[in-house]
């Protein structure tokens, strides 16, 4: 972007000049000069909580595009007479470019502004929507979703670094409680929706019901969110080359990391009933190890690494990451596995709709208001391992219970509650291990472990179910669930510095 704007600049005024209003219009034309906010509302005292509102959409939004999705597949298998492994990829397509883009796209805003990014977010993932739901044929539809991740990933790879450097330091749990609620809402709220939409007008709407939502998030973002950084001096013509080296993006690192993480999820789509022959399985698996172990090498040689090493090595940061995979992978599990086996049992769409819905609505009172019960002088380290522990006893207890419509809500809502007072302590935890400089990085980072851990959640009840059946299956993955809780209650305290253990 800097050079680009070199460029320009040079084009029509022979010269890169001093800062003035000609470099504020190049900004301008390219999107990059980050507009203050009002004076009015940057003198409110609490216009912090404006902000965090205004993040809460683009949080909102794409946790009930996750969930409205799936609702949406029997009508999408019908309209285009396509199987449920080919509509699955209207899924899967969004979730590898999330996981792809995320960290990127992190990196990019640290020096392109985080304001500038997430409001571009919301305007790419309001045009792609719109485009979805006019898509004429499947595949169509599935580059539509692809498009909409990148503006998923503009928003999800700053959202956190917008709250985390946007509140006061005593605000940060309370404020991320809150933008974990609004994705807790989404979810709750996208079965319901979808279904309703599906029923009453088309599954088109479950697509353009996300344009309106976006644009109330740009328009919001543009008066309530401050600036993420002051407008840069242009670097001399003599500097110029010497600031593309600095800046020069990891595109192998990027390649390499699309490949692993759409081998894995490939190799589980095929062993889960993707028309591939079963020796593919074995190589995609073995891919993925290989795609991985160059990711790590390449990122340790790159001058400006997509997954930065020396943030994942900071006290705190890896296990931090592992437990917010862990988190997003026992959340999203059961609301793909719920459904499944409570139709096994004879239980309706709609019954198993609202059952499914305690989790996340558990989830939602524990991020906002579940800390208020706990001891105030306890760490976050602390709070995180209690509601990984209360996690664990909610799936265990689903695990062993019949299938019925009347047991299953009191053991989700304990495990959405558990997951309520998880995340939010973890991700505090995270944030405060990583330098200021870096925060939209770690954020990204932060965002792609989410999505890999929605990806597997997602893959995981599909595999389970193929091998087993839907009782016997059922039952095993969310024994596997406890034994990833148990470890997220070791993680909780496993690396984390001292200083952050006595916050």
């Amino acid at each position: 972007m800097v050079c680009l704007r070199v460029c320009l600049l040079q084009r029509y005024y022979g010269a890169v000049p001093d800062p003035t209003h000609r470099t504020r219009l190049v900004d301008s034309v390219l999107l990059l000069a980050e507009r203050p906010r009002p004076r009015t509302v940057a003198a409110w005292p609490h216009a912090h909580w404006l902000a965090v509102g205004t993040v809460c959409l683009g949080a909102f939004l794409g946790q009930l595009t996750a969930s409205v999705t799936a609702l949406v597949f029997p009508a999408l298998e019908a309209h285009f007479d396509a199987g449920f492994a080919a509509v699955e990829w209207v899924s899967l397509a969004y979730l590898l470019v999330l996981v792809a883009l995320l960290a990127p796209v992190g990196r990019l805003s640290d020096t392109v502004g985080r304001k500038t990014m997430y409001l571009g977010g919301f305007a790419v993932f309001a045009l792609a929507s719109l485009a979805a739901g006019f898509a004429g044929g499947l595949w169509v539809l599935v580059a539509c979703r692809a498009v909409q991740a990148v503006g998923g990933a503009m928003m999800q790879a700053n959202s956190v670094a917008l709250v985390a450097r946007g509140v006061p330091a005593g605000a940060m749990r309370t404020a991320l409680g809150v933008q974990a609620a609004a994705q807790a809402l989404g979810l709750a709220l996208g079965p319901t929706v979808g279904g309703l939409l599906v029923a009453h007008a088309s599954w088109r709407w479950a697509f353009w019901a996300n344009v309106p939502i976006a644009v109330v998030g740009l328009l919001a973002g543009w008066f309530l969110l401050p600036r993420s950084r002051r407008e840069p001096v242009p670097p001399r013509p003599a500097a110029v080359a010497g600031a593309r080296r600095e800046s020069r993006f990891d595109l192998l690192g990027l390649v390499l990391l699309a490949a692993a993480s759409s081998s894995l999820l490939l190799a589980l789509s095929t062993a889960a009933g993707l028309p591939l022959p079963g020796w593919a399985v074995v190589v995609l698996l073995a891919a993925a190890g290989l795609f991985t172990a160059a990711l790590a090498r390449q990122e340790q040689r790159a001058d400006t690494p997509i997954i930065a090493p020396g943030l994942v090595n900071t006290p705190g940061v890896r296990a931090g990451l592992v437990v917010a995979l862990i988190g997003y992978l026992l959340l999203f599990c059961p609301l793909v596995l719920g459904p499944v086996m409570l139709a096994s049992a004879g239980v309706g769409a709609g019954t198993a709709g609202l059952v499914i819905t305690a989790l996340p609505a558990a989830f939602a009172i524990a991020a906002t208001a579940g800390g208020a019960l706990l001891p105030r002088h306890w760490s976050d380290a602390r709070r995180g391992r209690a509601g990984a522990l209360v996690t664990t006893a909610g799936l265990l207890v689903l695990a062993l219970l019949p299938v019925s419509p009347v047991l299953a809500p009191v053991p989700l809502a304990v495990a959405g509650y558990g997951l309520g007072l998880l995340l939010p302590a973890n991700n505090t935890l995270v944030m405060r291990s990583i330098p200021a400089g870096s925060s939209a990085v770690g954020g990204g980072m932060v965002n792609m472990v989410r999505s890999l851990g929605t990806a597997l959640g997602t893959a995981l009840p599909v595999l389970g179910v193929h091998l087993a059946g839907a009782g016997t299956g059922g039952r095993a993955v969310l024994l596997l669930l406890v034994a990833a809780a148990l470890a997220a209650v070791r993680l909780c305290t496993a690396g984390r510095p001292r200083t952050a253990a006595r916050n």
